[in-house]
């Protein structure tokens, strides 16, 4: 099994950096993983100390096939910095499984993800493979589902997917256009991710996710989630930018090891169990549009 090269998106955290490699490292498979660090410039001279000692963890992390550092001189912020490395790895490797700085991981989440990304690659409806899955029990027979949007908490993909990313969002045009796409959209009106669609074109927000479900919805594509999470963010502790306010409900299951793998197709019933568990969070409004914020980043 080719395995994918994992990208690693730091910036100003270093307890939370060394938190992530540490659950890298105890899976089974990084010993024979590249790692690809992609450290952020900071963004003003506040946060150069905090910014410089990451860099200087990175540069010393072993227990991986190969550790490579990327540091940029001048902040591009997250949503640049992820399609930036994205991008290099699926030209140069085909493929990519991508972790951010306030992830930890379970210890099988590279043995699931490497086998989705082996199992699912000429399937060109198959668009991400995900690491991440909801607090939902979902009544399925396999391990993991087919669900219709993306998460952007610990994922992968291929270059011929990521070929269809389109980060002008021209897509949104259509769904503008049409009503029903538009419900659709909104996971059935479970959450309203068009409106965060136009606050990204009206320059409100910078997210490269909200672009990546958009170009998974408008290529019909799909993404196979876990059925338990192997991805537990630490981020809800004020320490982040994009992960803010209180934590949803999520842990762990560190003996959960994906094997039975689903064929390619949407599970209606999992994903209509999931929309009800956003449906039920609507109230309080902004409570629910903070949480699916941060899940789909």
């Amino acid at each position: 099994m080719q395995l994918a090269p994992i990208a690693l998106f730091v910036y100003n955290r270093p307890d939370h950096t060394r938190r992530v490699v540490a659950s890298l490292l105890k899976n089974p498979l990084a010993a024979g993983s590249e790692l690809h660090v992609f450290c952020d410039g900071p963004r003003d001279r506040d946060a150069e100390e905090s910014v410089n000692a990451v860099r200087s963890y990175v540069h010393g992390i072993e227990g991986f096939a190969d550790v490579r550092v990327y540091e940029q001189s001048s902040n591009r912020g997250l949503a640049e910095s992820i399609v930036y490395g994205v991008d290099r790895l699926c030209e140069q490797y085909g493929r990519v499984i991508v972790v951010e700085d306030d992830l930890l991981l379970a210890p099988h989440f590279l043995a699931y993800l490497n086998t989705a990304l082996e199992r699912y690659q000429e399937d060109p409806r198959v668009m991400q493979v995900s690491g991440h899955m909801f607090p939902v029990k979902v009544d399925v027979a396999d391990d993991a589902l087919f669900l219709p949007f993306t998460t952007s908490w610990g994922w992968g993909t291929w270059a011929s997917a990521w070929k269809l990313f389109d980060p002008a969002a021209k897509g949104h045009a259509a769904l503008r256009k049409d009503r029903s796409r538009r419900q659709a959209f909104d996971m059935d009106g479970a959450y309203d991710y068009f409106s965060m669609l136009e606050a990204q074109l009206a320059g409100k927000i910078d997210s490269w996710a909200i672009r990546w479900y958009l170009s998974v919805f408008v290529n019909e594509g799909m993404v196979l989630y876990p059925r338990k999470s192997l991805v537990q963010n630490i981020g809800f502790d004020g320490s982040g930018t994009h992960t803010r306010g209180e934590s949803p409900d999520q842990s762990i299951d560190a003996d959960f090891a994906p094997v039975r793998l689903p064929l390619p197709e949407v599970d209606l019933k999992a994903r209509d169990q999931v929309y009800a568990y956003f449906r039920a969070r609507r109230k309080p409004v902004a409570r629910l549009r903070r949480l699916a914020a941060r899940i789909i980043g």
